[in-house]
């Protein structure tokens, strides 16, 4: 199963990075270029120390006629948030190639509101958006250039850029672009001079598909499954004390993989200091937590005769459902980010869950019917005893 999971989860190749760079634009040539490690992108750039002012031309391409391409300068570290982007995109008025200014601040990235175009509080001279070869109008696949001008600080020739691409703009903000690996790694520090860079820390390719797989098949499958073995097989009188054993090792099982995919989670986030995912990380806190907590009272459970055995028992089962709802729920968060709303993989799920709860239903069924035979037994039994006893009385009298 682990197996399968993994094949659903695993996103598609990556596009390969541009493997050269050019000095030579459409407007103007360049003392030096680099080409990006992303999105088949480059950077070409004159720095002149005279004055400390930053020519540049960045490369890039739109991923759709109604997308957007973007590259920017952030002051203080390479991640998205508190970038000062220039962002190119066809005009929804005109239909023409336009270049607007944006400040990246978090209720952007929470998508809290809209992004709209405001002045850079950066010493921007001069800013300017080309398509190359002239083309018309903006299609998939067009090369976009995008021109500036940028005053730096004297004897400060380190900066940290971001660039970008997405789908879709809305008038004219820009939407979220994609979560592919190679769209949060779209980041790095360079010095204009030595032409050093240095590239953010990225996360392999085996890592998200991987931590989703564990994930899912941990939190989302083993510990509900744990859950109706320790409910359901342990009315059955010929497992004995097997259900617990079964119980005891499911859960286990599964709280040793959802640790695994919880750390290769943290490692991934670690590694994309501008990329957080707010709601899905609380979940995944609660989660472990919630897990932790479980295993702890294993080490602290009464005997059954104890007199807070009953409080015990209210304690583990109201933090088990807990951390099994938290579970399942996160798992379908997960799947939302990595895109995979209406995959095979989301599929596969839903019909190992759905027939989980079947199997709960079925069994569910079976205990009331047991429970209600076992009932009226008793009350037979009952009533039995007592005209037993009545004949008795009278036979006395």
């Amino acid at each position: 199963m682990l197996l399968l999971l993994l094949l659903f989860f695993t996103p598609p190749p990556l596009t390969a990075a541009a493997e050269h760079c050019s000095t030579l634009t459409t407007l103007k040539s360049y003392q030096k270029c680099m080409s990006l490690p992303s999105q088949d992108a480059s950077l070409a750039w004159t720095y002149h120390p005279h004055n400390a002012t930053l020519d540049l031309a960045f490369t890039g391409t739109f991923i759709s006629p109604s997308g957007w391409v973007a590259w920017g300068l952030n002051p203080t570290s390479p991640q998205m948030t508190g970038t000062r982007a220039l962002i190119a995109f066809s005009d929804p008025t005109s239909g023409g190639l336009v270049l607007l200014p944006y400040i990246i601040d978090p209720s952007v990235k929470l998508q809290r509101g809209p992004l709209v175009s405001r002045p850079l509080d950066t010493p921007l001279l001069s800013s300017s958006a080309v398509l190359r070869h002239d083309k018309p109008s903006i299609r998939s696949g067009a090369v976009v250039e995008i021109h500036a001008t940028i005053k730096l600080v004297p004897n400060r020739t380190r900066i940290n850029h971001i660039w970008n691409r997405g789908l879709y703009v809305q008038g004219y903000s820009p939407t979220i672009h994609p979560m592919s690996t190679a769209d949060l790694a779209s980041r790095a520090t360079i010095d204009v001079v030595s032409t050093s860079a240095t590239v953010a820390p990225s996360v392999p390719s085996w890592a998200k598909p991987m931590h989703g797989a564990l994930n899912a098949l941990s939190w989302g499958f083993l510990l509900p499954a744990g859950v109706v073995i320790a409910r359901y097989i342990r009315q059955f009188e010929s497992a004995g004390p097997t259900w617990f054993y079964a119980h005891a090792g499911v859960q286990a099982t599964g709280y040793v993989l959802g640790i695994a995919g919880f750390a290769i989670g943290i490692a991934m986030g670690n590694a994309s200091p501008g990329v957080t995912y707010t709601l899905h990380r609380g979940l995944g806190v609660a989660v472990v937590v919630a897990g932790g907590m479980q295993s702890l009272a294993l080490l602290f459970r009464p005997s059954a005769t104890h007199r807070f055995r009953k409080y015990w028992k209210s304690y583990h089962h109201f933090v088990g459902y807990g951390c099994v709802v938290l579970g399942v729920v996160n798992v379908f968060q997960g799947m939302e980010i990595m895109g995979l709303g209406r995959s095979y993989g989301k599929l596969g799920y839903c019909v190992a869950l759905s027939t989980l709860l079947g199997v709960c239903v079925a069994l569910e069924v079976n205990a009331w019917v047991v429970f209600c035979r076992k009932a009226k037994e008793e009350k037979l039994r009952r009533e039995g005893g007592s005209q037993g006893f009545h004949h008795v009385r009278k036979g006395s009298f």
